[in-house]
């Protein structure tokens, strides 16, 4: 599913026009960033949790040479789905 799908499902769910619905998930979308740039843990009952991993420092290789390097500390944006939302994707198999 296209954002543009989204927004022509949850316009029509909600009888809210298209401009609207498309404000409202860019609206979403930026406060999730932000939360997520601040390390904080985003919660959506239904939906599940974004939430923000350090990954330290660490030696590794390059695999073309197989030299040492090191590879830069970094920070990643993870999800895990609500319970309910794992459930519904069980139940339809």
């Amino acid at each position: 599913m296209k954002i543009a799908d989204l927004v022509d499902h949850i316009a029509l769910t909600t009888n809210t026009s298209k401009a609207e619905t498309r404000a409202v998930l860019d609206e979403l979308v930026k406060t999730i960033t932000a939360a997520a740039q601040q390390g904080d843990e985003i919660s959506l009952p239904a939906l599940g949790k974004f939430k923000v991993k350090e990954t330290p420092e660490r030696e590794g290789r390059k695999p073309a040479t197989g030299e040492k390097i090191t590879i830069a500390a970094s920070r990643k944006l993870t999800f895990t789905p609500a319970r309910a939302l794992k459930e519904a994707l069980k139940a339809s198999v």
